[in-house]
């Protein structure tokens, strides 16, 4: 059940962008305020129409400008996550979820409550709930609606960064239960890089990179329409231990890592977003460093930028680790593609929610 969408328009904003978010897929549209993220999504939606467009799930159209097609919100199945939720004030988390489905039944509404965590908490209204439970109560209202597209406008916008970290989690545990494609719309690196499969770089309305989550985040042109420190990688792990010390220990391709305070019981797994600027490299291993973790590994590309810093792309096991140094200093180095490095990353240099735990991967229908 594929969703393809094509939208094209002068006004009120230039936009020409075309993409294709597969089944189960969650596709991240990334771009600075003002981009043309939210007015694609009002697109799918059927709450704003383009002078040119065409959006289709599994081939059949919900519009289609050229042949007059352009279904009504209302019969689009679409489950849609607003910014500020959208709750009906005056109903319950159970009939906030019952009033998206086409005929109202309690014990699903439960159920879908359940999935999102939401277990005993069906009776409150959205002024009994924190920020975290009314989005919760937002996303299984959207899933209320069984959509054959689910759309995620900035939908942690409005959390503390506590919470945050917590529904990165939840979205990621949730997702095994979807098989519809999902767009998440955000301004936020590190949430697409957490959260997405690909990824959909915009910037003044036009598509400025898109591809898989790690090809968009060592694209150059794409990251320089979101700054260029953004440049990332991301790490699977396996927590092995919590040190009696406040650091814990990870087990992942490129060797063991230290890091501060990571959740999560031994045995779960978890992805590390590695910040390329955070990433120091070595011709021979180091000794009396500070730093925690040291990965050996070989270059294998060195990538300019317009300024005086280059990206090196450096192996490590089967992974990738990004270093982004000044090019006097790969020149001092004399760094090569093949050459053997040494990357070297401080412990507290990895942030809290630059950690996102993983859960098993099964998928089933929803």
């Amino acid at each position: 059940m594929a969703l393809e969408v094509m939208a094209r328009a002068k006004s009120p904003i230039p936009l020409d962008v075309a993409f294709r978010v597969e089944p189960g897929e969650l596709l991240a549209l990334v771009g600075h305020s003002g981009s043309g993220k939210t007015t694609l999504l009002r697109t799918i939606a059927g709450l704003w129409h383009p002078q040119l467009a065409r959006v289709t799930v599994n081939g059949t159209p919900w519009l289609d400008t050229r042949a007059r097609i352009d279904l009504p919100t209302h019969r689009r199945r679409v489950g849609i996550v607003f910014q500020n939720y959208a709750l009906f004030p005056h109903m319950t988390a159970a009939q906030n979820v019952m009033a998206a489905m086409d005929i109202a039944d309690a014990a699903e509404a439960a159920r879908i409550l359940d999935l999102v965590n939401l277990h005993g908490l069906s009776g409150r209204k959205p002024a009994q709930l924190s920020g975290g439970q009314q989005q919760r109560v937002a996303v299984a209202r959207a899933l209320a609606r069984k959509p054959q597209a689910l759309l995620l406008d900035e939908p942690f916008s409005a959390v503390d960064r506590a919470t945050r970290e917590k529904l990165y989690a939840e979205i990621i545990a949730l997702r095994a239960h979807l098989a519809m494609p999902v767009v998440l719309v955000t301004h936020d690196m590190n949430e697409a890089q957490m959260l997405a499969d690909r990824m959909v770089v915009i910037a003044a309305g036009r598509v400025m990179g898109e591809g898989t989550t790690a090809a968009v985040m060592s694209d150059a042109q794409a990251l320089r329409a979101m700054g260029i420190r953004e440049v990332a990688v991301m790490l699977p792990a396996v927590i092995v231990e919590h040190g009696a010390d406040g650091l814990t220990r990870l087990e992942a391709e490129t060797g063991p890592l230290f890091l501060p305070g990571v959740e999560g019981a031994p045995g779960s797994q978890v992805r590390v977003r590695i910040m390329a600027h955070e990433v120091i490299l070595s011709r021979a291993r180091p000794e009396g460093l500070s730093a925690q973790n040291i990965l050996a590994g070989r270059v294998t590309e060195i990538v300019p930028g317009k300024g005086p810093a280059v990206t090196v792309h450096v192996q490590v096991g089967q992974h990738e680790i990004l270093a982004r140094i000044t090019r006097r200093a790969a020149d001092q180095m004399g760094l090569q593609p093949g050459d053997g490095v040494h990357a070297i990353l401080k412990s507290m240099s990895v942030a809290r929610d630059h950690v996102a735990r993983v859960p098993a991967p099964v998928r089933t229908a929803e």
